[in-house]
């Protein structure tokens, strides 16, 4: 199956209760069982069931196994959050004195939670670009992963995923990727060799701003040493399912960064059209660049745009697409602020992967904690401006750029 036809009738989607169309809203805490045994049995992990909605919720693994499939993985789970996920997804296997090897081009929001880490004894070493020549010279004995964005926000770096999922094997490491950006619709990283992607779910999974989630997607190919890792030495009876098995039982659990029920039935609708609100975001995106470039005064980054570095690479790994971020520099930051409160159409706001275009100043909201070192290594600066593309017409969005563009000059 194609990918449209694939989120609505693929092996996960079951025929839920009653015959509806979507997964029923267990809106519970707790649930009941005809026996102590079999109450037992499912608290010992040896029955399936459900018995208390932080640990597992029907509504919530019928999200889980529906993404899982998207994304060819084995198993998955779901968070309360983009950033549960990415903190859980690491000290699911990380310890006091180990390293994290990262692109530097992260989300401001990324870059604060490696910070925190350190005084865990999680120590994060940064790369101006994820490649295996700036990596070859950082690992070391205490290395235990590298983490990037596949398409960087804001920056727009891509990750070549293949070529550093090669090498990062080669070295025994885990790749863990954030594939918020371009979503299960644009790009697979499993099939190129990652070994456990993020989703924001807030974002263009859901996509229309009403929820807040994230998931974790373990592929299990990953052939775990358990000297190595001691954390997950508990589970090495698991082999390659590790992993998962000791997310979902031991660190997942206990820190209880569990999505709610109704998130994930919202986050089920948004994720139905996913294929179509991409296709229409991208080709609007890459209207709206090449509209912006022509410009003089203002700097555009899109990775479709011809004089971008990662044209090739977004044209070979993201199918020709760009995704739909863009951002420009307007000159100073009070142009940058007068361009956004003069628009009309595109709405000041954080996030992205809305049906409404959202814009916003990187350096003074997302990296306002970031050192200005930080702010320049990730590719911000005080006249950045972001653009997350929603579902406009493409000729207003133009005129509203255009517009405000020209008279905040």
């Amino acid at each position: 199956m194609n990918f449209n036809t694939k989120v609505l009738h693929g092996r996960a989607v079951k025929k839920y209760a009653e015959g509806s169309t979507l997964p029923p809203i267990s809106q519970v805490s707790a649930f009941q069982h005809d026996s102590a045994e079999e109450m037992a049995r499912v608290f010992e992990h040896k029955a399936a069931g459900y018995a208390y909605s932080r640990v597992a919720n029907p509504t919530v693994a019928a999200l889980e196994q529906r993404i899982n499939e998207l994304e060819g993985g084995n198993a998955a789970v779901a968070c309360a959050s983009g950033m549960t996920a990415v903190t859980l997804s690491l000290l699911n296997f990380l310890g006091a004195g180990d390293e994290i090897i990262a692109g530097s081009n992260l989300y401001g929001g990324t870059i604060d939670l490696f910070e925190d880490l350190t005084k865990f004894g999680i120590t994060t070493r940064f790369v101006p670009h994820l490649t295996p020549e700036a990596l070859e010279p950082l690992i070391n004995e205490r290395t235990k992963a590298v983490f990037g964005e596949i398409l960087c926000n804001p920056s727009l770096e891509i990750m070549d995923v293949r070529r550093v999922s090669e090498y990062v094997h080669l070295k025994g490491l885990p790749l863990v990727v954030d594939a918020t950006t371009v979503t299960p619709y644009l790009f697979h990283p499993i099939e190129e060799g990652a070994d456990v992607v993020i989703h924001s779910t807030t974002k263009y999974i859901n996509g229309s701003g009403n929820s807040i989630g994230g998931i974790i997607v373990d592929a299990a190919r990953f052939d775990w040493d358990f000297d190595r890792f001691e954390g997950l030495s508990g589970y090495r009876k698991f082999g390659k399912l590790a992993y998962t098995m000791r997310l979902r039982t031991d660190i997942w659990d206990n820190i209880g960064g569990c999505m709610a029920p109704m998130t994930a039935f919202l986050t089920t609708i948004g994720l139905e059209t996913l294929g179509i609100r991409m296709e229409r975001i991208c080709e609007t995106a890459y209207t709206l660049a090449k509209a912006l470039a022509e410009i003089p005064e203002i700097e555009v980054c899109y990775p479709l745009l011809s004089e971008n570095p990662y044209r090739e690479l977004a044209e070979r790994q993201l199918g020709g697409r760009g995704g739909g971020l863009l951002t420009f520099r307007a000159g100073s930051k009070e142009t940058a602020f007068r361009i956004l409160n003069s628009l009309n159409y595109a709405i000041r706001a954080t996030s992205i992967g809305d049906v409404r275009t959202l814009v916003i100043h990187p350096q003074s909201t997302l990296y306002v904690r970031a050192t200005r070192e930080q702010q320049e290594a990730a590719q911000v600066y005080d006249d950045t401006i972001r653009i997350s593309v929603g579902l406009e017409d493409a000729e207003d969005l133009i005129c509203d750029f255009t517009e405000a563009i020209r008279t905040s000059l």
